[in-house]
């Protein structure tokens, strides 16, 4: 039995609206990788590179909020996939823009090639950094340079 306390440094993974349904969701955009695929690759990723991650996802923007909160109470950086909520949550821009470590959004597709109402994101310019359009990459991506 290890007592040993985790030494790692803690990072939190936040997904909003509809990535709990990732494989189903529009593959063709999305992907035929699972919501559990990506929590994998995040907790697999983040111990090769000495992170304690934790992988969450909510439909509701006052959840995310609160996690967002405690992100900033805590000092912890985040990896924020804002789904929706990017487009037009000031609520979610506001929380972020409290943060206390670094936030980088991410998003599986690129934003700036789809549909016009996906091209203005209200929560990057409070963000840390943006990475977006290399599918579950992007949040290894992310990770990396949390971790660097």
């Amino acid at each position: 039995m290890n007592d040993a306390p985790d030494t790692r440094k803690p990072v939190l993974v936040l997904n909003g609206p509809n990535l709990g349904r990732l494989g189903s969701r529009e593959p063709d955009v999305y992907g035929a990788d699972t919501y559990q695929d990506l929590v994998d690759l995040c907790r697999l990723t983040g111990e090769k590179l000495g992170l304690a991650v934790d992988v969450r996802q909510t439909d509701d923007e006052a959840e995310l909020v609160r996690w967002l909160h405690e992100a900033a109470d805590g000092r912890i950086p985040v990896v924020l996939n804002p789904a929706a909520f990017t487009h037009y949550s000031y609520a979610v821009r506001d929380a972020i823009a409290q943060r206390t470590a670094p936030l980088i959004e991410v998003h599986i597709s690129n934003p700036a090639a789809r549909e016009e109402f996906r091209h203005t994101s209200v929560v990057a310019a409070v963000a840390t950094g943006t990475i977006a359009g290399f599918g579950l990459r992007s949040y290894v991506l992310a990770l990396q340079a949390i971790a660097g």
